[in-house]
């Protein structure tokens, strides 16, 4: 069994066949002094025509996964009317489904009946979860990585379940 220690970035490099990402959370830890939140508060607005510019290294790892066949997957619940780091997140998504992510997003109100595990995370292969565990003010608090057939099980139900309901970016307008 691999170590429950793994890295983000070693749990991406042994997939092989896919990785889906929930996001359930409305903010997260934010420097709203400066930083890409605050500079988009002020106005700036990630130029389509300069990749080089985007959210780098992160955009190269997808690029690279999605090049070896790897399906990156991301879903995200969000409360309506969406809150400004929602809409920060919406209006630089075109970065992520550009480099090859599929991205959907649920409103808050059509997810109430799915079983959701309480923590955001990554499903690898449908075989390893990398919790992302947070503060109350939105910081991070440290994964947790996991392998229990059981565990595994409910975040692949809960995120089929919200991919399936998700509207994908292209359709979605935040309200």
């Amino acid at each position: 069994m691999p170590s429950s220690r793994q890295t983000f970035d070693e749990l991406i490099a042994n997939c092989t066949r896919s990785a889906v990402h929930l996001e359930m959370r409305d903010t997260y830890g934010v420097d709203y002094e400066s930083g890409p939140f605050a500079q988009w508060r002020g106005g700036f607005r990630h130029d389509p025509a300069d990749r080089a510019s985007w959210w780098r290294p992160w955009l190269s790892l997808v690029e690279e996964a999605v090049a070896r066949g790897i399906v990156i997957r991301r879903a995200r619940i969000v409360s309506e009317p969406v809150s400004d780091y929602t809409r920060f997140l919406y209006d630089g998504t075109f970065t992520n489904v550009a480099a090859g992510e599929l991205v959907r997003w649920l409103p808050r109100r059509r997810a109430s009946d799915i079983p959701l595990p309480g923590n955001d995370f990554w499903l690898f292969d449908d075989d390893v979860v990398l919790f992302n565990h947070f503060t109350g003010e939105g910081a991070s608090a440290g994964p947790e990585v996991e392998h229990r057939g059981d565990v595994v099980k409910l975040c692949s139900a809960a995120f089929e379940t919200v991919w399936e309901r998700g509207i994908p970016h292209d359709e979605y307008k935040p309200q």
